[in-house]
This record gives C-alpha cells, sequence and structure tokens, in this order.
C-alpha cells in the first residue's frame, strides 16, 4: 500500500505540482464568478448523493434530509484521509445510520447499494461517453483499462444481486458457517441480516419508480459533479466538448476505484489532466482547472465532514474540550477499522 501512495506522488502529483507552478499565470485572467457556479455545482452533487441514499433507505425509517447530508460529509470526510478509506467511511456511516434510528440490516443495504449502484452507473455514463467520442476523437489504449475495471464492477454487481435474490438461503449459510468461526460475531444475526438485505433487494426491484428515482439520482450526481469540473476549466479560458469531458471524468473516476490513495488521491489528478490534454486542452488550464475543482471535489469535504459529524453527535454548543474528545475518539475508530 505504502509503495503504490509514492509511486502514484513520485509519477501522477510531483509532476501535476510543477506544472501547476509554469501555469500561476493564468490566474491573472480567471473567471471568478464561474468559480462560484462550480462550487454550488459540487454542493448540488453532494445533495444528490444525499439523496440517493435515502432513497434506498425504507420509507418511514429514512432520517430528515439535513441529517443524511451531514452523515454524508462525515463518511466523505474519513474516506478522504486514510488509504482505502471507503471501508473506515462506510463503517461510520453505518453507525451513524443506526444511531440516527436506521435498523441495522437497512443501514447495510443501503451504503452497500448506493455504493455498487453508483459505481455501476458511473461506468454506464462512462460507456456512453466512449460511444460517442470513439467515433470523433479515436480509441485510445487507457479505454480498454477503464472498461475492464467497469466490466468487472458490474459483473461483481450482477453476481451479488443473483446470489442474493435466488440463492438467498444458499448465501445465508455459507455466510453463517463463516460467522460461527469468527469471534464477535453470531451466526443468526447473520441470517437474519442477509434474508433482510435480500428482501429490501426485492423490494427496490419490484418499485419501478424507486428504481428509477435511485438511478437518477446517482446519476445527477456524477453529472453534477462532472458539470463542475467542466466550469472550472471553462473559468480558465477553455470550453472542454461533452464527450471529452465526460470520457476523461469517467476514466479518472473508475481507476480511483482501485484503493491505492485515499479519495483517488493522485490517481485522478494525473488521469484526468492527462485525458484533457490529450483531448486539446492547453496544459495550464487542464493543471490549474483539476487542482481547483479538486479543492472543492476533494478537500473542501475534510473539514465540512469533522464540522458535520460534530454537530450529529454534540450538536450546538457543546464544549470545546467534548468536540477534542469526540474526534479523537473517531480518529481511534478509523485507525481500528484502517490500521494501514
Amino acid at each position: 500500500m505504502i509503495a503504490g501512495v509514492l509511486l502514484v506522488i513520485e509519477y501522477l502529483v510531483l509532476p501535476q505540482v510543477a506544472g501547476a507552478r509554469k501555469s500561476l499565470h493564468l490566474l491573472a485572467d480567471v473567471r471568478i464568478a464561474l468559480l462560484l457556479v462550480g462550487v454550488l455545482l459540487e454542493v448540488a452533487s453532494l445533495f444528490a448523493y444525499a439523496e440517493l441514499t435515502r432513497a434506498v433507505l425504507p420509507r418511514g425509517r429514512r432520517p430528515p434530509r439535513r441529517t443524511v447530508f451531514r452523515i454524508l460529509l462525515s463518511t466523505l470526510a474519513v474516506s478522504h484521509v486514510v488509504p482505502g478509506g471507503t471501508a473506515a467511511g462506510g463503517a461510520l456511516g453505518y453507525r451513524l445510520l443506526t444511531d440516527s434510528g436506521v435498523p441495522s440490516a437497512d443501514a447495510g443495504f443501503a451504503l452497500a447499494t448506493q455504493g455498487l449502484g453508483s459505481a455501476v452507473v458511473l461506468n454506464l455514463l462512462l460507456w456512453i461517453g466512449l460511444v460517442v467520442s470513439i467515433p470523433l476523437q479515436g480509441f485510445d489504449p487507457l479505454y480498454g483499462t477503464a472498461a475492464l475495471v467497469g466490466v468487472v464492477l458490474i459483473g461483481a454487481f450482477a453476481g451479488l444481486v443473483l446470489l442474493l435474490t435466488r440463492g438467498e438461503d444458499r448465501a445465508a449459510n455459507l455466510l453463517c458457517r463463516v460467522a460461527n468461526h469468527l469471534p464477535y460475531i453470531e451466526g443468526q444475526k447473520v441470517d437474519r441480516l442477509v434474508h433482510r438485505i435480500a428482501d429490501r433487494l426485492r423490494e427496490l426491484f419490484a418499485d419501478r419508480p424507486l428504481l428509477i428515482r435511485a438511478v437518477a439520482w446517482a446519476a445527477a450526481n456524477w453529472l453534477l459533479d462532472a458539470a463542475s469540473l467542466w466550469v472550472f476549466l471553462t473559468a480558465f479560458g477553455f470550453r472542454m466538448s461533452p464527450d471529452a469531458l465526460l470520457v476523461s471524468y469517467g476514466l479518472a473516476n473508475v481507476l480511483a476505484a482501485l484503493p491505492i490513495t485515499p479519495g483517488g488521491l493522485g490517481v485522478i489528478e494525473g488521469v484526468l489532466t492527462t485525458s484533457l490534454v490529450g483531448f486539446g486542452a492547453p496544459r495550464g488550464v487542464a493543471i490549474l482547472g483539476v487542482i481547483t475543482w479538486r479543492l472543492v471535489n476533494f478537500w473542501l469535504p475534510i473539514p465540512a465532514g469533522a464540522v458535520a459529524y460534530l454537530s450529529l453527535k454534540l450538536g450546538r454548543g457543546a464544549p470545546r474540550d467534548e468536540r477534542a474528545e469526540e474526534l479523537r475518539r473517531l480518529a481511534e475508530e478509523v485507525r481500528t477499522i484502517n490500521p494501514s
């Protein structure tokens, strides 16, 4: 893991930093109003992801929108600061959802469906971009790598759905046998969890309007995020064609699914900048556009998530020492979940 992070820093991060220094003169002509629009689009993207979470929770068990949004920010903050942080962020999101009154099985189902379903939608958007872009722009070997990663993700998702909906008892028995050999895990609870998740999957696929709504929110999350990137590039004076932007954005985010660095740090910047330049963006504009977008997309949720977490756990007006203690406990939990 550490070797992978060092390679990413050396070959992807440092070249972008050096290029950014040479492009600082472009800041003099940046359009501030467009930067603000890009920030608003990024916030709208996060709201869409929060709505995706609420959509896959059972009716009557859904926390208020404000609570779900704060849970989302909290999980993003954790996933952006530890390698392989998706697991740590998911564990925190699960605990915060159950603390807010969501049954454990429903919380686990919502988080799993949210993550896997969102990844499937991203790959579908990438393939749409490729179908439009390849006849116009030509083929790149990197497309094949990203498409292969997408096939694996979608295949895993389809296999999981089939296993839980058509082989429910077999999956429950297998997981129970495994659980009986693990400390602190009860086989009966695992059996109930598997059956509850299978029931929720059947409910989701039987409720066509709900399924369409969930897919729409997942697509809105990605498209608003990509639109934010487009606006940041435009703020520096270059308008990328929609198909080229979608392919570049999709490639970077699909490859960032490989758990090398937290939140794809370095991977997204390197792949995205290279792809944008390959599609005709001036290198200086591509570097500064991606860096400013990532300041909002990756870095801003970290302090915002810390504030959101404290507001969930302590509420307003809590003493400063209590807030510090709660953050310390959170750091210990994350270290336990992800010791690397």
